[in-house]
């Protein structure tokens, strides 16, 4: 667990014109675009002038609608990017300039070339210790088994997600060991499921909101424990949740327009740990 949290870049991507009316959803609803791009601005800015990063921001694509999701492109751990093979097949492509981004940075690539595997990065939750990847309509049994060939070094279990969109719709890590879990049936479920394939002891965070238990954790040198989290505005007892934990710098981020085409915190960006070349 030493390192795990720590992150020296991001890798975004901006939202074009075509993610308000052709952006994936479940639900058909409308998207406000200027919103939204006010959102993301407000994350990149976070992530770049609060917390420090060093930020690759990748243009829009308006072929691409949900391009602004990087994280279903690409899987890294360490020095290692695994570039995925999105479930949906009109989101293909938005790998291609995931993975140029991520050789330019000197990272060690495996590509998903297997056309029967299907993997997106929003069902895989790395804890530090192992990875769960979440069994749903983007992500099939033969991507948990090429994630699990990339990554030798950590044990990788399968947990089928039967509501949501990704594994990550309702949990993420929101510290060392500490597991954001959402209050649903299907996500406490899920969480029992990881407890039981787990030689690993975690503590649960129980946020009211499914989508709320989606937050960013970062542990950074100068700032200690940093957590991103849905905004009070948005989740007001699921805020309040988190404002328990005292030892984090708490930063609620908006996310009203993104959600609404199922777009979560970590969605939005590709954390990595660059060590300073000598």
């Amino acid at each position: 667990m030493a390192g795990f949290g720590n992150f020296t870049h991001a890798v975004v991507r901006g939202i074009p014109q075509s993610f308000a009316k052709e952006a994936q959803r479940t639900n058909v609803t409308d998207v406000d675009l200027q919103k939204a791009r006010q959102e993301h601005e407000q994350y990149v800015n976070v992530l770049k002038h609060k917390l420090g990063l060093e930020v690759l921001d990748l243009a829009a694509d308006e072929s691409l609608p949900d391009c602004v999701f990087v994280e279903d492109a690409a899987v890294v751990c360490g020095d290692a990017a695994l570039i995925t093979r999105p479930g949906a097949e009109s989101r293909r492509k938005e790998t291609e300039a995931m993975k140029r981004a991520l050789m330019e940075m000197n990272l060690n690539i495996i590509e998903m070339t297997d056309e029967s595997a299907t993997l997106d990065g929003g069902d895989v939750l790395f804890t530090g210790r192992e990875f769960f990847v979440g069994l749903s309509k983007r992500t099939n049994q033969r991507g948990a088994e090429i994630l699990a060939d990339a990554f030798k070094d950590y044990t990788v279990s399968t947990v089928p997600v039967l509501e949501g969109l990704h594994l990550k719709s309702f949990c993420s890590m929101a510290g060392p060991g500490l597991i954001a879990i959402g209050s649903s049936e299907s996500a406490q479920r899920a969480l029992k499921i990881m407890q039981q394939m787990s030689d690993h002891r975690y503590d649960k965070l129980t946020l009211p909101d499914d989508i709320a238990a989606n937050c960013i954790y970062m542990n950074l040198p100068s700032k200690g424990h940093v957590l991103l989290h849905c905004t009070p505005e948005e989740y007001p007892e699921s805020a309040k949740v988190f404002e328990k934990l005292k030892d984090h710098m708490l930063i609620p981020v908006s996310n009203m327009e993104k959600v609404k085409v199922d777009g979560a915190l970590t969605c939005c960006s590709v954390l990595i740990n660059k060590k300073v070349s000598v």
